[in-house]
């Protein structure tokens, strides 16, 4: 089975471990998902992640990251451009989620950064999710 859009296959296998109460999932690997990965990290929406091997697939392990309650760290994932309808800003049109509470991740010419990072290194580029 091929996947159409392998970016909200993450978010979605990521989105129902929280909802499940799971420790961890395991994704197939890709360097785009690998990026996402680390600024989830250095966000702090999870609590780490690896890459690994099983069965000859590389897999990225994510470390699903719970409050003192038990709360998840993050509420909502949601893809914003998806292959049917992608999404590109500029970089004076990069928008801020939820008051600058949650965080939105771009595909840019230097690179995948947050909206934040977009915006201070003056970049546009692919509106791929928004994270709370």
């Amino acid at each position: 089975m091929r996947l159409t859009d392998p970016v909200a296959d993450m978010l979605t296998r990521i989105r129902n471990g929280i909802r499940a109460r799971h420790q961890k999932v395991d994704l197939p690997a890709s360097k785009l998902k690998l990026e996402i990965a680390r600024i989830l990290k250095e966000e702090g929406y999870i609590a780490n992640f690896k890459p690994t091997e099983e069965e000859g697939h590389k897999l990225i392990r994510v470390y699903l990251k719970y409050g003192a309650n038990n709360e998840a760290a993050m509420s909502t994932l949601t893809r914003v451009s998806r292959p049917g309808c992608r999404v590109y800003v500029r970089r004076g049109e990069i928008p801020r989620v939820l008051g600058g509470l949650g965080i939105n991740i771009l595909t840019t010419p230097r690179g995948v950064m947050t909206g934040r990072q977009a915006r201070k290194q003056g970049v546009g580029g692919e509106l791929l999710c928004e994270i709370w």
